[in-house]
């Protein structure tokens, strides 16, 4: 194992094992050093790593102190992702989402509350306020779904999907833009999402969902497959 690696890990079994908690201040680098058997120098390379991913928390001048290590902390680390992927990479992340969406939305059609329901109604009438306006339909539907994640009262699942939903966010926009009928294609599936949450229907919810995920995954199939072919060709 490289020694960085080994580094990552004696301190998250630290984390794991209950002798660092969330907000405990680490021991100066030189001693945890010394105290795992490490050299400074692969001790502070974890330490950037563990920050990285939201484990850690640096504060210069004050020390390195364990978060809060809450799911919503440690996910937004996804969202680093964004600007990572390439190509083809975003595929894997509408498979992900495929997976999760219509069981997180037919979770939420048992869980919804009244005003659950309120909320995402006021999210649909923004997206069809926002008229062929794409940044403002977009960011309206990100709300609605949203709303949606937040009614299933499960914070690692919300987590989750907002982080893979963010990773599509600019493939959506541009959808919007450059396809003529996506906005009326995409208001009429939230309608039957929402429709079949306020009937409290989870088969139905589910269904609804897949088959807007679907959609979404099937035209950014067709973009990519079209730009692999143009790149071979060039």
């Amino acid at each position: 194992m490289p020694i960085t690696d080994e580094a990552i890990e004696k301190i998250k079994g630290m984390i794991v094992s209950g002798e660092l908690r969330p907000g405990d201040r680490l021991p100066k680098e030189a001693d945890l050093a010394a105290q795992l058997g490490l050299s400074r120098n692969s001790m502070r390379e974890a330490v950037k790593a563990l920050e990285l991913v939201r484990v850690l928390d640096v504060r210069r001048g004050d020390g390195t102190y364990v978060t809060s290590l809450e799911p919503r902390l440690l996910l937004e680390g996804l969202g680093l992702a964004v600007d990572l992927l390439q190509d083809d990479s975003i595929l894997s992340v509408v498979e992900v989402r495929r997976l999760l969406e219509p069981a997180a939305t037919g979770l939420a059609a048992e869980r919804i509350s009244d005003e659950g329901l309120r909320a995402l109604e006021a999210r649909l009438a923004e997206m069809e306020a926002a008229g062929t306006d794409a940044e403002r339909q977009v960011a309206a539907d990100a709300a609605f779904h949203l709303e949606v994640y937040s009614a299933t009262r499960n914070q690692t699942l919300l987590s989750i999907l907002d982080g893979l939903s963010s990773l599509t966010l600019r493939a959506r926009i541009w959808r919007a833009v450059v396809e003529a009928e996506a906005i009326n294609a995409t208001l009429y599936e939230h309608r039957a999402i929402f429709s079949a949450l306020a009937a409290r229907d989870r088969p139905l919810a589910e269904a609804a969902a897949l088959i807007h995920v679907n959609t979404s995954e099937t035209w950014l199939r067709g973009v990519v497959m079209a730009e692999t072919a143009g790149n071979g060709s060039s």
